[in-house]
C-alpha cells in the first residue's frame, strides 16, 4: 500500500509540473516495494535489486550528499568496500569448491573458456556498435572482461542447476582475472585508453586476492566459531555493493543523465547475449543440461563491483565506472528471471 501510494504521488508530481518533487517518492517507492516483496516465494530474490534501484535513485536526485562528506572525498571507500565484499567471498569458501575441477574438468574448461572469450568481445563489439565516447566504452569492455561474481551462485541455486560447478567457475575465473583481465584489456580497450597491465595486475591483486586468501584463512581456523560473525557477513557486503553503486551513480551522474538510456540498452544485449550464447555454446559442446544453464548464468553476469574498482585505480569512476554501476542491476533483474524460469522446468538428463 505504502508502495503504490508513492507511486501516486510521483505520477501526481509529474504531471502537475512539480518534477523537482519527484525524488523522494521515487526513492521510497522502490524501497517500500523491496520490502513488500520480500514476503514473496516467487519474486523474493528480486527485493535486493530492487533496493538497489532506490538506492540509484537517490543519488540521480542527491548527488551532492554522496561525493564528499568536508573535505573526504567518498569515492575513497571504494576499494575498501570492496576488499571487505571478496573477504566475505573467500569465508564462505573452502578448497572443497575447488574440486569440480577434477570431477567435471570439461564443465570447467568450458565456463572459463566462453568467460573469457563471449564477454570481452561482446563487450568490444557493443562499444563500437553504440559509438560512446572512449572511457565510456572502455568501461563496457572492462565489465565484459571481469570475472563472474557472487550473484551468479545465487542465481544457479535458485534455477536448481549444477551449484558446485557455478561456485568453482567463479572462484576460478576469480582468481584467474589479476592475470587475465589485463591482458583482455591491452587488447580490447587499448584503443579507447591506456592500459597498463602491470599496474592494473597490481590493482586486482589488491582488490581481490589478497581479501580471498585472509578470507580462506578465516574460514579455515574461525569458521563457526564467530557465528554472529558469519550471519552479519552477507549483509555487510550486499550493504557496501549499495553504497558503492550509490557513490559512482552520483560521481558521474552528469554522464548519466546523457548517456544512461543508451548504457541501460547496451548493458540489455549484452547480458542477454551471454546467457545465450553461454548457453548454447555448451549444448553445442554436449554438456548436460544443468551445466548449460549453470554456465550460461556464469557467462552473463559479471563481477561489476570489481569493475568499478578497476575504474576508480584507473581515476576514471565517473566514466570508465558507469557501465559496471549500470550492468550490476540490469544483471540482477535478468539473472533472478531467467533462475524463476528454470527453477520450474527440472533439467533433462541425456
Amino acid at each position: 500500500m505504502a508502495a503504490i501510494s508513492c507511486l501516486i504521488i510521483t505520477v501526481f508530481f509529474f504531471l502537475i509540473g512539480y518534477k523537482q518533487l519527484i525524488g523522494i517518492p521515487i526513492i521510497l517507492l522502490f524501497a517500500f516495494l523491496s520490502i513488500a516483496i520480500r514476503y514473496n516465494n516467487t519474486y523474493k530474490s528480486l527485493s535486493f535489486t530492487i533496493l538497489i534501484f532506490s538506492a540509484v535513485a537517490l543519488a540521480m536526485f542527491y548527488p551532492i550528499y554522496f561525493t564528499k562528506i568536508g573535505g573526504f572525498n567518498l569515492k575513497s571507500l571504494i576499494i575498501p568496500l570492496l576488499q571487505i565484499i571478496m573477504f566475505g567471498m573467500g569465508s564462505s569458501m573452502s578448497l572443497k569448491d575447488f574440486k569440480s575441477v577434477i570431477t567435471m574438468p570439461k564443465g570447467v574448461l568450458v565456463g572459463l573458456t566462453c568467460q573469457f572469450t563471449i564477454m570481452p568481445v561482446l563487450g568490444f563489439s557493443i562499444a563500437h556498435l553504440f559509438g560512446f565516447s572512449n572511457e565510456i566504452a572502455a568501461g563496457i569492455v572492462l565489465i565484459g572482461c571481469s570475472p563472474s561474481g557472487l550473484a551468479s551462485n545465487v542465481m544457479v541455486f535458485l534455477a536448481k542447476a549444477n551449484l558446485a560447478l557455478s561456485i568453482t567457475l567463479t572462484a576460478i575465473s576469480t582468481l584467474l582475472a589479476p592475470f587475465i583481465t589485463p591482458l583482455l584489456m591491452q587488447l580490447l580497450a587499448g584503443e579507447f585508453i591506456p592500459i597498463d597491465v602491470f599496474q592494473m595486475m597490481l590493482s586486482i591483486l589488491k582488490i581481490v586476492i589478497l581479501p580471498i586468501a585472509a578470507g580462506l584463512i578465516f574460514n579455515k581456523f574461525f569458521h563457526s566459531k564467530i557465528p554472529w560473525l558469519d550471519i552479519i557477513l552477507p549483509g555487510i557486503s550486499m550493504g557496501s555493493i549499495a553504497f558503492i553503486i550509490i557513490i559512482i551513480v552520483a560521481a558521474g551522474r552528469d554522464n548519466l543523465l546523457d548517456i544512461g538510456l543508451l548504457l541501460v540498452i547496451a548493458a540489455i544485449i549484452h547480458n542477454t547475449a551471454g546467457y545465450f550464447l553461454g548457453y548454447w555454446g555448451s549444448r553445442f559442446l554436449k554438456l548436460k543440461e544443468a551445466d548449460c544453464r549453470t554456465i550460461a548464468l556464469e557467462v552473463g553476469m559479471q563481477n561489476g563491483g570489481l569493475a568499478s574498482g578497476i575504474a576508480l585505480e584507473l581515476g576514471k569512476v565517473s566514466t570508465i565506472g558507469l557501465a559496471p554501476a549500470i550492468f550490476g542491476p540490469w544483471m540482477n533483474i535478468s539473472g533472478s528471471a531467467l533462475a524463476s524460469w528454470w527453477r520450474d522446468r527440472t533439467p533433462y538428463k541425456k
